[in-house]
């Protein structure tokens, strides 16, 4: 039950490396990184909570035309049954250059009992 895994599981097939919270090494032209934001519980009765909402920032860095990207990534994660809550541009890193562009996503876990 990770939304981390579970996002690996269906965006690895695009061919575009991926890694959790920092690219180590040295990145190639176009990579994703994850960046875990919240673990909540948002709907509960009963002081007990029966599903865990986690959701994540991928960071899409790109040095050519994101859009298409963006596109397959978007499509990718729909059909996985993922709740896309915000897609953003966030700009050009001169110094890098890099496009980057932010999908933010979030999926239900039932807990256990």
């Amino acid at each position: 039950m990770s939304l981390l895994s579970d996002l690996n599981e269906v965006l690895t097939p695009l061919g575009i490396p991926i890694e959790t919270g920092l690219f180590s090494g040295v990145p190639p032209d176009e990579y994703l990184v994850f960046i875990p934001l919240t673990d909540i519980f948002e709907v509960h009765a009963d002081n007990r909570p029966g599903f865990e909402v986690q959701e994540v920032r991928i960071s899409l860095f790109s040095k050519g035309n994101y859009q298409q990207r963006k596109r397959q990534i978007t499509t990718a994660l729909l059909n996985g049954d993922f709740t896309v809550t915000e897609r953003r541009y966030i700009g050009h890193e001169d110094d890098t250059g890099y496009h980057h562009y932010a999908i933010d996503v979030a999926k239900n876990f039932r807990l256990e009992e």
